[in-house]
Order: structure tokens, then sequence, then C-alpha cells
């Protein structure tokens, strides 16, 4: 049920403009909730907290994936390379823990933190929290750690903390869908919301003044089981299952079919919660997956299993400003 409303509403925002424009009026309730709880946060009716460090939100204005995660994971590691200690902060979206926030280590169970903080603590290496309050999930780092500056993955609109830097990220090749608000279109805020972040970034090709481009590369798939690496030009015209429980599975699917990879696809929602029955076919066909999608499979995972681990590459520009921002700005 959720997979078939997942599936219709990503046709109306991105297919079927005509149902969008029926829905506009929703759209423009869900702006004016969002620009009224922005002026709350502005006179001081809801309350901002303020670190002791600088904070860098990596967020987007639209629902679904846009490569948020590869993102943060990047900046941990350029940051570190310049000198910085980093922390980490997320929502821990899917994550099932009964109380919040939650620390996150490379041992983590994926169903209590959720995949994407998983993901990002393996990576990274770093001091990591989640939970719906970025601010106490930023507080349980800092009283765990030496950390100088704190990365929220998301949080773009949890205007209870204060930030230093923003970074938006776009998905380039679904950009803003029609261009309407939730649930009209897949805005979570207006678009002219870009115009206040510091940095614009663009996975895929930046075509406008100001955005940077961001490429997620990975030639290589690993084997769930073993570890043993192959290079996607091995699985050239070979019969396989790709799976993927992301914000936008055709990127993935589309990346496999242009390393000519024959496919039968399978589309989850994103942070969906697998089961052995979701990935096991009756055929002895590799099956392919997103790294995010691996490490919730863990447990049940085969050796016929495989996933595509992706860093993202930016340009060298993005790198100058950042650090003239956050040397400016904190």
């Amino acid at each position: 049920m959720k997979k078939t409303l997942i599936r219709w509403l990503t046709d109306i925002w991105y297919a079927d403009h005509f149902i969008g424009v029926w829905l506009m009026p929703f759209g423009f309730f869900f702006s004016d909730v969002v620009k009224f709880r922005k002026f709350l946060y502005r006179i001081g009716v809801l309350k901002k907290h303020t670190l002791p460090i600088p904070v860098i939100v990596v967020g987007n204005i639209t629902v679904g994936g846009t490569g948020k995660t590869p993102l943060v994971i990047w900046l941990a590691d350029f940051l570190k390379s310049k000198g910085y200690q980093p922390g980490i902060i997320s929502r821990g979206y899917g994550g099932q823990a009964q109380s919040w926030p939650q620390g996150v280590t490379i041992d983590s169970d994926p169903q209590q933190i959720g995949d994407e903080a998983l993901l990002i603590a393996r990576r990274t290496d770093c001091p990591m929290a989640v939970g719906p309050s970025r601010v106490e999930a930023a507080k349980l780092v800092l009283s765990q750690s030496a950390c100088d500056v704190i990365l929220s993955d998301d949080g773009l609109q949890h205007y209870a903390l204060n930030r230093t830097i923003e970074i938006a990220v776009i998905d380039g090749s679904r950009r803003f869908g029609n261009g309407y608000c939730l649930p009209a279109g897949p805005l979570r805020e207006p678009i002219e919301r870009l115009q206040t972040v510091d940095l614009v970034i663009v996975n895929g090709d930046a075509y406008e003044d100001g955005e940077f481009s961001m490429k997620l590369v990975g030639d290589q798939f690993v084997n769930c089981v073993t570890g043993e690496r192959k290079n996607l030009a091995e699985f050239n015209q070979v019969n396989c299952h790709a799976l993927a429980g992301i914000g936008n599975p055709e990127r993935f699917f589309s990346k496999l079919k242009l390393a000519g990879i024959i496919i039968t696809c399978h589309s989850f929602p994103d942070h969906y919660q697998f089961q052995p029955q979701d990935i096991k076919y009756r055929d002895k066909k590799p099956v392919l997956m997103t790294e995010k999608d691996a490490v919730k499979c863990t447990l049940f995972v085969e050796e016929k299993h495989w996933y595509l681990p992706v860093n993202a590459v930016l340009e060298p520009l993005f790198t100058e400003r950042l650090l003239d921002l956050l040397k400016r700005k904190a």
C-alpha cells in the first residue's frame, strides 16, 4: 500500500502536472504553515539553540533522496583532512529506538538508529548521535567527544538549531518536479528558500549560476558476504536483480543499465525495512543493491548479494568557498 501511494505521488509530482494543479490549494496552505512556523522562530515564540561550535547543515527542500548522505560523508573526510574534528547528527529516520537521542557506532542496529546513520558512522568513524531533536543529538555528541564542528545530515527545516552554514542539495535529474509544495508537489519549502542558503549543490550537472556540481562515483561492487570486489564491467550483459529502497531508485537503476547490466528492477520506499523474502529470489541471478540498503540486510544476505559503494566528488571551487565561509562565519 505504501509503495503504491509513494509511486502515485511521485508520478503526480514529476510527471502528471494536471493532478498537481488540482492539489495546488493544499500546497499553498502547506507553504503558509511553513512560513508562519519560521516567523514564530524569528520572533522568539519558538526557541532556537546555539551551540558553542560551528554547525553545518546539509539538507534539501524536496521530499526524497538528493544525495545528502554521500555529501555528509565527503564533508566529514574533507574537514578531517583540514585538521577539524567533526561530529555528526541526524534524525535517525526509520529508527525504532524507545528513547532519544541515541549514540551511533559502527556496530549499532540499523532498526534502532536508521540505515543512513549506520552507513555514515561506518564510512566516517566520526562521533555521531541521532534523534528527532537535532539539539539534543548535538548535545550528546558534544558530551562524549572533543569535536569542533557539527555536521547535520538533513535538518534544513529544523530551525530549533541555529546553523553557521546551510548547504542545500538538489537532485539534478528531477530538480523540483512541478514546483509545488506538499502535497501538490515535492517541495518542503518554496523554491525561493534556496536564495537564503550559503551553498547549493546539484547531484548531477549544475546549470544555474551559484550552483556547484557533485558527482557520485562508484565502479566496484562488493560482495555482501565475502567482501570480494568486482568491477561493474564484469556484470556487463549479465542478468541480475537490482533492488533499491532509496529516495530516487531510478538513479541507481540507470547507472546499472548504462554499465550494460541486464536488470530486473525492484523498487522499495525510502528507508524500507527489508525482510528476507524481499531480497531472496528463486533463481540464482546476482542481486545488486545500494550500500544504504545493504546495511539493513546484513543478517540475511547470501553470496549472490552485492552492493555498490559510491563516493561524492566535488568541484575544487566548492572546497574553497566552504573553507572561506567556515573561517569567516565561525
